[in-house]
C-alpha cells in the first residue's frame, strides 16, 4: 500500500522530512477495522511527533490522526461495523497513522460518518470533536453547572481546529456564554460565524476588553495554545472556584497562584483512552455517533477550511508548513491517494 512517513525527525523544509513509501497491507485482528482511507486532516500532534520522534532504524513512522474512509475488513471480535461502512475516527497515537491507503483502527474509537458530509468534510472533525467534547463534558463537566448561575466560557486561541468545533458544541449544547479569543480580522470573523457571543484579541489585555462587553469574570477558561503565556490573565478573569482546562504543552506551569481562588485545573488528551485501553474507551465511539447526528441535523457544521487533492508527501509537507507557521484557520484536509 502507499503511505507517507519519516525515518528521522527533521524540519519540514528538509527534503526527507516526509517521504512517499510502500508498506505491506495490514491485516485486521481482534477489534480492528481495516479501513481504506479516503481523506485525512492535519493536526498539531502530527507536527509534534514528526519533529521529535525517532523511529527504529530502518523503519518509517506513519503519521495521521484524523481520517474518513470505508471499512474493507473486520477482526473476529468486531460487532459494531461491517465491510462497506463509511467511517470516521481519530485513531490511536501508539499505532500507525492514517497517512496510508489502509489503516487498522479499534472499532471502539470509530463512528459511522455523517451521511450529509463527503469524506473530506468528515475527516476534518474527529480529533477536534472528540477533544472538544471531552473538554466540555468529561473534564469541565459543564452539564452539571448550576443553572441559576451565569456561566461564561473563555476559549484561548479559538480559531483553530479544536476551537472551531468547541465554539459550536458549547453554543449548541450548553447554556454557556461563549467568548472566543482571536487576534486577526479574518479569525475574528471566523469565530463569530461559528457562534461565539463575544470576541476579544488575546494579544491585548483581556480584562479591559471584557469590561467593554459588560463582563467582569468568567466561570471557565479553555487554553488551546500558549496557555502558559496567559496565566496571570487567566487568574484575573476567572471567578473564585472557576475552572481551567488545557490541551497544549507548557514548558512550565506554576499553578500555585490559583490557590487563593480555588481554581481547578484539568488536562485533556484525547489519546488517553486508546493508549491505556480505559474502561471508558468506547465513549469515543458513542460521542462520534452523537456528533454525526448533530451534523446531519444541521446543528453543527464541518470546520474544513482548506482542501487539497492528493494524499502524498509533497502535499502533506505543505500542510505541515501551513500549520507550523500559524496560517491555518479551521482544518486542512487532503483527499484521495
Amino acid at each position: 500500500m502507499k503511505a507517507i512517513g519519516f525515518y528521522k525527525p527533521l524540519p519540514i523544509e528538509a527534503a526527507d522530512s516526509l517521504v512517499d513509501i510502500e508498506l505491506p497491507d495490514p491485516l485486521a485482528k481482534g477489534f480492528d477495522l481495516l479501513v481504506e482511507v479516503k481523506a485525512v486532516s492535519v493536526n498539531p500532534v502530527d507536527i509534534k511527533v514528526r519533529a521529535s520522534a525517532t523511529p527504529p532504524t530502518g523503519h518509517a513512522r506513519v503519521l495521521g490522526w484524523d481520517a474518513a474512509g470505508v471499512v474493507k475488513a473486520v477482526g473476529p471480535h468486531v460487532t459494531r461495523f461491517k465491510p462497506g461502512d463509511r467511517v470516521w475516527y481519530a485513531g490511536d497515537l501508539t499505532r500507525p497513522g492514517s497517512n496510508a491507503e489502509l489503516q487498522l483502527v479499534d472499532e471502539r474509537i470509530v463512528g459511522l460518518m455523517p451521511t450529509s458530509l463527503d469524506f473530506a468534510e468528515a475527516a476534518a472533525l474527529p480529533l477536534t470533536a472528540i477533544t472538544a467534547w471531552e473538554l466540555l463534558f468529561d473534564r469541565l463537566k459543564v452539564q452539571h453547572a448550576d443553572p441559576t448561575h451565569e456561566t461564561r466560557l473563555l476559549i484561548i486561541g479559538a480559531a483553530g481546529g479544536v476551537g472551531s468545533i468547541l465554539i459550536q458544541l458549547a453554543r449548541q449544547l450548553t447554556g454557556l456564554t461563549v467568548i472566543a479569543t482571536a487576534s486577526r480580522p479574518e479569525t475574528q470573523e471566523w469565530v463569530t460565524s461559528l457562534g461565539a457571543h463575544h470576541v476579544i484579541d488575546h494579544s491585548r489585555p483581556w480584562a479591559a476588553q471584557l469590561a467593554e462587553q459588560g463582563i467582569t469574570q468568567v466561570s471557565h477558561v479553555i487554553g488551546l495554545n500558549h496557555t502558559e503565556a496567559y496565566i496571570q490573565q487567566i487568574i484575573d478573569v476567572l471567578e473564585p472556584e472557576g475552572q481551567l482546562a488545557l490541551i497544549d504543552d507548557p514548558e512550565a506551569l506554576d499553578i500555585r497562584p490559583f490557590k487563593l481562588k480555588s481554581i481547578s485545573v484539568h488536562w485533556e488528551f484525547m489519546f488517553t483512552r486508546s493508549m491505556f485501553k480505559t474502561g471508558s474507551m468506547s465513549r469515543q465511539h458513542d460521542l462520534l455517533r452523537r456528533v454525526a447526528a448533530l451534523i446531519d441535523s444541521g446543528t453543527l457544521k464541518s470546520t474544513v477550511n482548506h482542501r487539497v487533492e492528493g494524499i502524498n508527501a509533497k502535499n502533506l509537507k505543505e500542510a505541515h508548513a501551513m500549520l507550523e507557521h500559524g496560517n491555518a484557520r479551521g482544518k486542512i484536509v487532503l483527499e484521495n491517494f
